[in-house]
This record gives C-alpha cells, structure tokens and sequence, in this order.
C-alpha cells in the first residue's frame, strides 16, 4: 500500500519539529559581558542621633540597587517572544514545533509534488526548524546552521539538476542567492538598521532554493519576510508585550516569507 507525499512529508515534519528543540539547546545565548564596578569603600559616618540615622536608612533603602528591575517595565520585556512558548521553554515546546513542522512539510510537499528538488526544500525546512527557534529563544543565527542549510541545499538542488536534466537552473540558485545576500548586506548597513549578519547569510542561504524557482519566486520571498514582520510588531505593540526599541528575532519571518513563496510559487 502506497503512502500519499503529502502525509510521509507531514510525518518527517513531525519528527523534525520534535527533534527541534533539543538541537536548539546547542547553541545557547551568547553570555553578555558582566559589568565590572569595583565597589566603593564607604567612608566612617560620624555619630549621629538616632532620629537621624533613622531617616537616613528610610531614605537610602528606597533607592533600587544597581542592576534591578524593580519598578522598570525592561524586566519583563528583554526576550518578549520567550514568554509565548508553551511553559517557558528555553528550547520551545516539542508539540508546537511539530505541528509547525508538518504544516510546513506537508505544506511543501502538496505544492511542490514530486519534482527532484522537493528533498531540496524539505532539507531547508528541517535546519530552518532549529534556526527559528534558536533566534525565538536566543536573538542568533548560528553560522553552523546556516551553513548546513546553504551547503545542503545547494548539494541537493545540484543532484535535482542532473536528475531533471536542468543545469540551466543552478545559475539562477546561485543568482538568487547573491541578490538575496547584496540586498540585505544593504538593508544592514542602513542608519538605525536591526538587521544582523546573521539574517544577511540567512537570507542568501534561503535565496538558493528561491532563485531555483524563479524571479517571481525571488521576488516574493524577498518581500513578504517584512510584510510578516511588520504584522508581529503591530500586534506586539497592541497587547503592549514590546517597546519600540525591543529588539525581535527576524529569522522567523524570513523562513516564514521563503516557505510562503515557495508553497505560491
């Protein structure tokens, strides 16, 4: 008995939101750099009367210590999107990214069908699993996952293109990838910019399976990563979970934006 495409790639997706998670545990946020304040000696205080010294301890106990969070509402807005995950995870829920990886598996594999490069497209999906929940949790792209995403996809759609008989689409990958990278390199290095490196490589990596569909395809995923993330800082803003200068993962809408065009494409 044949099993649909559609459910066998839901099932990986399953298994590879599942396995999300853990992987993500590996790659923990970057430790800032402690402040260095060396104390002060405090000088003797002469006698005072009691009235005195007690005031003087009522006034100074009101004064927060360096560092807390007491009476500022930044405590509880540093990593707004962690408290959306199910319990607080640092490595976000298993079940929700299981349910987003076989939407995003199956998703792919309805509109793709059975062309050589769909294990292209699914192989990016997987490592783009780990990446969301890596920048969800800890505001970074790590260069390994990146670089598993590029040089796995770029390995598979060169087999999809000696399998179709189409080298004529490696050219327009590689063009993909390089218009995607020299557009966010720009977009980066403009004044007040909240791009990193780490969206520019992302975005070149994600523009190799885009480019292999064509300019439309391109285009699309090009442009719908900052339509989606224009959306979540609205609603962010709304129900008042961010401040205008919070800074947001956008790896998240770049690997939404990409699967998008790819499914409409």
């Amino acid at each position: 008995m044949s099993v649909d495409p559609v459910t066998a790639a839901a099932t990986l997706g399953v298994l590879a939101g599942l396995a999300a998670p853990r992987i993500a545990r590996a790659f923990p946020p970057v430790p800032a750099a402690p402040l260095s304040a060396a104390p002060c000696p405090a000088a003797p205080l002469p006698a005072a009367p009691t009235e005195v010294t007690g005031r003087l301890a009522a006034e100074t106990s009101v004064v927060p210590s360096v560092g807390s969070s007491a009476g500022s509402p930044a405590g509880s807005l540093d990593r707004p999107l962690v408290s959306f995950l199910p319990g607080g995870r640092p490595g976000g829920s298993p079940i929700v990214v299981a349910v987003v990886g076989a939407v995003v598996f199956g998703g792919l594999a309805a509109a793709r069908g059975p062309e050589p490069a769909l294990p292209a497209f699914l192989l990016v999906a997987a490592v783009g699993l780990v990446l969301a929940v890596v920048d969800v949790t800890s505001l970074r792209l790590p260069d390994p996952l990146v670089g598993a995403a590029a040089l796995g996809s770029g390995t598979a759609l060169t087999g999809a293109a000696v399998a179709a008989g189409t080298p004529g689409r490696l050219p327009l990958a590689l063009a993909g990838a390089a218009l995607s990278f020299l557009l966010y390199v720009v977009l980066a290095l403009l004044p007040r910019s909240r791009l990193g490196f780490g969206d520019v490589k992302l975005a070149a990596a994600l523009g190799l399976p885009l480019g292999w569909l064509g300019w439309p395809a391109l285009w699309l995923g090009l442009l719908l990563p900052h339509l989606l993330n224009g959306v979540v800082v609205l609603a962010l803003l709304a129900v008042r979970r961010v401040r205008r200068d919070t800074t947001l993962p956008f790896g998240p809408a770049l690997l939404a934006g990409a699967w998008l065009a790819a499914v409409l494409a």
